[in-house]
């Protein structure tokens, strides 16, 4: 009897959800309790606010409230050069005895100035801090994010363990299992889907298949996500957004039906892509391969030039960065010529991590961490499209997306490559500073 009175309030809001994913609408329901997490969350920064006042110590204070390097934060240092990929040693107008274009005779002292601005980029560098996560001006009352504010009162406490039982004990159980009814359905419908005949009763069914299976599986993140400018959407050709997890897939997906494109993978996104490629074409890619560069492009030529294929969707850094910042685009998915469709994505990090960090957790642990975080609250931006100008080669077009995007997601606009996080610099990059550098200390 009290299975019974337990299961079917439960079965009745997972039918709930999936009839309301199926037809694209919400109850509201989500907001309502992301607008009540909003005032739980001043609250508790109000405790914390009362606790550093009190310290007696005005050091204590501002070490206990630093929330680290952030572009939207305090920095811990303020650099005096800037370092370029491209453009080199970028110096600061009050230092013009080191211009390069005024030569002085060295002083051994000279060493101790650039020294000093060695250690400050170690410290503090534009790339590295790309890839943790991003520091948030107060506690979300997550446990991987506290600083020990839960300790500071009893009420923050209290507060905090509850909030761990409604996520771990309530959100999680809900969201794994409609989750698994989201991949289910995605999975066993593309393996139907694969067995029809080309037409357009197969493109209307797969596109109408797929927006079902990514809002469910965006209601299984409690995702709520706000789109501007619908207008501007893709129909066809090439849509590229900036990249922060695997989930923007899902985010971008619940409003459109894409291609797409991307690095192949083992384990879950491995089987997530075997199955959406059979209801229609996508183009997966080995990285280490360069002869699969060159396949890319043409197969990516073959399918913009057909109107009947969905518009393909590319994250053009290659690699998951951590919501502050647009890193190097590659120049891949402009060389094709096609209409660009360009889309800002940017997540509000209050209720959650969003970023990936691929080079230290897989993703079955990274999703369980959007699963217990408390919900996924993103924006969506679709740009006017973009085409390549005259006498504009596909660098200096992916860059002037790169900017566009950026602009519009509020995010910081960087040269280097995302794949710094997984190799070294390269040597021509080095060799532009050095170069630099031994031209100031040259004699006129």
């Amino acid at each position: 009897m009290t299975f019974t009175l337990l299961f079917s309030p439960a079965l009745f809001i997972f039918f709930l959800v999936i009839v309301l994913a199926s037809i694209g609408k919400s109850l509201g329901i989500r907001r309502l309790y992301v607008s009540v997490l909003i005032k739980v969350f001043e609250f508790g920064q109000g405790r914390i606010d009362h606790y550093e006042k009190n310290k007696s110590s005005a050091e204590e204070y501002d070490s206990e409230s630093s929330n680290g390097p952030t572009e939207n934060g305090n920095r811990l240092i303020e650099r005096d050069i800037a370092i370029s990929a491209t453009e080199g040693i970028s110096l600061p107008s009050n230092r013009p005895e080191y211009s390069l274009s005024l030569k002085k005779e060295f002083h051994i002292s000279d060493n101790m100035y650039f020294a000093k601005c060695g250690m400050e980029a170690i410290c503090e560098d534009e790339v590295t801090q790309r890839f943790t996560a991003e520091e948030l001006r107060s506690w979300n009352l997550l446990t991987r994010t506290d600083r020990g504010y839960h300790f500071i009162s009893m009420r923050l406490t209290i507060l905090w363990c509850l909030g761990c039982i409604v996520r771990y004990c309530v959100l999680l159980p809900f969201r794994f299992v409609l989750c698994c009814i989201g991949l289910s359905f995605l999975i066993s419908s593309t393996a139907f889907i694969g067995y029809l005949p080309d037409s357009s009763y197969k493109k209307g069914l797969n596109e109408y298949v797929t927006l079902v299976s990514h809002r469910i599986l965006a209601r299984a993140c409690s995702a709520i996500v706000t789109y501007h400018n619908r207008e501007n959407m893709a129909k066809g050709g090439i849509c590229v957004a900036n990249h922060t997890s695997p989930i923007d897939v899902i985010i971008l997906s619940c409003d459109n039906c894409y291609a797409m494109v991307g690095q192949s993978h083992g384990g879950l996104l491995g089987v997530l892509q075997r199955a959406m490629s059979r209801a229609t074409a996508h183009i997966w890619f080995e990285r280490s391969e360069m002869k699969d560069r060159i396949l890319v492009t043409q197969r990516l030529k073959e399918h913009v030039e057909n109107k009947d294929k969905l518009p393909i969707l590319i994250f053009p850094e290659g690699t998951c960065i951590n919501n502050t910042s647009v890193m190097m685009f590659k120049k891949g998915g402009f060389e094709v010529g096609s209409t660009i469709y360009p889309v800002a994505v940017k997540y509000d990090s209050r209720f959650g991590d969003p970023f990936w960090n691929s080079s230290e957790m897989g993703m079955v642990w990274h999703i369980f961490e959007i699963m217990t975080s408390w919900a996924l609250v993103a924006e969506v931006w679709y740009l006017p499209p973009m085409r390549k100008i005259e006498d504009e080669d596909a660098v200096q077009f992916a860059n002037r997306v790169k900017k566009e995007i950026a602009k519009k997601g509020g995010l910081v606009e960087l040269e280097w490559d995302g794949q710094l996080k997984r190799m070294r610099a390269k040597e021509c990059w080095k060799s532009k500073s050095q170069a630099d550098y031994s031209n100031l200390l040259k004699i006129d």
